[in-house]
């Protein structure tokens, strides 16, 4: 089913706000069209739309969704894209009562973050295959992902404008626009160096940009590329359990704090919002030692 204008033009109205005034990152801003024009889709079959939409109406949309396989993080997330979009509405005028008000958020399941062994890092970092000029890139990658924390959007997303190598920083955009300055350390500088110098123009050919990794033809590292090449490195190296981007920053923060990170010092490195949410990584220590004295305390 076609999404009507009238209900196309009101997200991007809201989108165009949320991106100016709230600083919402791109991918977020993605995620919230796509929730948004799935709910328009099925409230203006049900002879309703976004401005006319009552509880029920997104209540039954929240079911459908449940009914369909989708995870309670995904509903979570919807819910709080119609909860901006409804606060939008009533600040322009649009409504007068915010029909998602009074819908409950689902109760999300509390995971700790997957984090490697530093020795299962080592292993990986190794993996690419650095007499290739796209295995010197993966290895650069890989480096300057653990030794900066960084998100893969801002790995891939990084501009030769934000890395200075002589002082060893990175100047990262993160989410909601946030700009935060990270240390690399040698180690990282080092590959970035070869990188520079013996893979990047090969994998240009002649051709300009202004990213910091590239692929073979020119044009950015995908996010969905370097999924699939940590992947594969984990499994080169005979690491058995599943092996993400995000896994990689985990382990970055664990490490750091296993090492004696102050708390405050790896939110700022994190780029978190809110100490809370960095406070995880404390129940990860917890839990590592945990295991550590049950393999080998005598009475563990």
């Amino acid at each position: 089913m076609d999404l009507p204008d009238t209900e196309r033009q009101l997200i991007d109205r809201f989108l165009d706000f949320a991106f100016a005034e709230l600083g919402l990152a791109r991918n977020t801003q993605l995620a919230y069209r796509n929730d948004l024009s799935q709910c328009a889709r099925f409230l203006v079959a049900r002879q309703s739309g976004l401005l006319r939409a009552q509880r029920a109406d997104l209540l039954a949309f929240l079911a459908e969704r449940q009914k369909a396989g989708q995870t309670a993080r995904s509903n979570a997330r919807l819910l709080s894209a119609m909860r901006q979009v409804y606060r939008f509405f009533l600040r322009e005028r649009l409504i007068t009562d915010d029909p998602s008000a009074l819908i409950q958020s689902p109760k999300l399941p509390k995971g700790l973050p997957k984090a490697l062994s530093e020795g299962e890092v080592e292993a990986l970092l190794q993996a690419p295959d650095v007499t290739d000029p796209k295995g010197l890139r993966d290895r650069a990658m890989l480096e300057l992902m653990y030794a900066a924390g960084l998100r893969v959007s801002e790995l891939c997303d990084l501009k030769i404008g934000e890395v200075n190598l002589r002082q060893g920083a990175l100047r990262v955009r993160g989410k909601g626009s946030k700009e935060r300055l990270l240390p690399m350390g040698e180690i990282a500088i080092d590959w970035l160096n070869r990188y520079f110098t013996e893979s990047r123009p090969m994998l240009l050919r002649g051709k300009a940009s202004d990213r910091v990794f590239v692929s073979n033809r020119g044009g950015p590292v995908l996010r969905q590329r370097f999924w699939l090449m940590i992947k594969a490195c984990a499994a080169q190296v005979g690491v058995i359990r599943p092996v993400t981007p995000h896994g990689l920053r985990h382990s970055f923060a664990t490490h750091l704090l296993n090492h004696g990170a102050d708390l405050r010092a790896l939110q700022m490195l994190l780029g978190h919002s809110s100490l809370s949410t960095t406070q995880i990584y404390t129940m990860v220590a917890k839990e590592g030692l945990k295991r550590l004295h049950q393999e080998h305390h005598p009475r563990g």
